[in-house]
């Protein structure tokens, strides 16, 4: 779901609740906290608000915030030397966070080769094993490029990091879960897919939504993935806008993050929470799309994180 705009860059219910366990959750007051990290992963953007390009010292400040919510951030691109700096930032500041970087590509192959060309430039400079993986677009089936295309990029991407000495980095497309056929998992060392229930026809209940992202998680699972890792690449709640009848609320956004992290953690699901920070950056966007953060786009938190202490 992440939109490019400078930049480019979006069933059955049951009760989700479980016994309590209680974890040291990073807050405002205490964002270095050494415990289980609350959210398997986060999606990042680092671009300031008005869509220009933060330094390393935005960047490094950001992430020592988010290394207190999660060990995992994903990233959808290498403009704005955003990989570079997230790698100097983790290796400078001693952070526990690992990257699963991006490429964009829905600008062409032009675009795709120059994010290429910098992610193993940055990956070769800092310590490539905290590069985790990469993704070769966002959501490109559902702007319209063909699988054949996109495949075509995950073999010349691979290709490219074999050739390179980083060919132990994973690489797999993200793509929204009803477009993820078997042809394509075939060509991705993983799966990784996008689920919003928030834009759903109908809404039941919170606890309706979380299930029913499970459940598609279980279907990519069985009719595409032939026993490849499914991950979820974004889920998120929005706490303003309107997307149809889900209802945008902070309160529902708390809720949210709450009920799909312990979903979650009983289905031993990895995942990328959406997002680090309201992305006031997309201009012109529909109000929901810069409203998904668990931090403000100052960076202070939308809610105690202590409510992310059980399930």
């Amino acid at each position: 779901m992440e939109t490019e705009s400078k930049v480019s860059s979006e069933e059955s219910s049951s009760d989700l609740s479980s016994s309590e366990s209680h974890e040291t959750i990073a807050t405002e007051n205490n964002p270095d906290y050494t415990a289980e990290r609350a959210l398997w992963g986060l999606t990042y953007s680092p671009y300031n608000t008005d869509g220009s390009c933060p330094d390393l010292a935005t960047v490094t400040s950001q992430l020592q915030k988010v290394a207190g919510v999660t060990s995992n951030i994903r990233l959808y691109s290498t403009d704005c030397s955003q990989l570079r700096n997230a790698l100097q930032a983790i290796s400078s500041s001693n952070l526990n966070l690992g990257i699963h970087a991006g490429l964009w590509i829905s600008d062409g192959e032009s675009r795709m080769q120059s994010d290429l060309d910098e992610f193993i430039a940055a990956t070769k400079q800092y310590d490539s094993s905290l590069v985790k993986g990469v993704s070769v677009g966002n959501e490109d089936l559902s702007k319209g490029m063909s699988e054949s295309t996109l495949i075509g990029y995950i073999n010349k991407v691979r290709a490219r990091l074999q050739s390179e000495g980083l060919g132990h980095i994973p690489v797999y497309a993200t793509e929204q879960d009803a477009l993820f056929s078997q042809s394509l998992a075939a060509a991705c060392d993983l799966v990784q897919i996008n689920v919003h229930t928030i834009f759903d026809s109908a809404f039941t209940s919170i606890d309706a939504s979380v299930q029913s992202v499970i459940n598609r998680v279980n279907t990519v699972k069985a009719n595409a993935a032939k026993g490849k890792l499914v991950r979820v690449g974004e889920t998120g709640w929005a706490s303003a806008g309107n997307t149809g009848p889900s209802p945008l609320t902070l309160a529902n956004e708390i809720l949210y993050v709450q009920k799909f992290r312990c979903a979650a953690r009983k289905s031993g699901l990895e995942y990328f929470y959406f997002e680090a920070k309201d992305a006031l950056w997309k201009q012109g966007q529909a109000v929901s799309e810069q409203n998904f953060g668990i931090f403000s786009a100052q960076y202070t938190p939308k809610f105690d994180f202590l409510d992310l202490s059980s399930c």
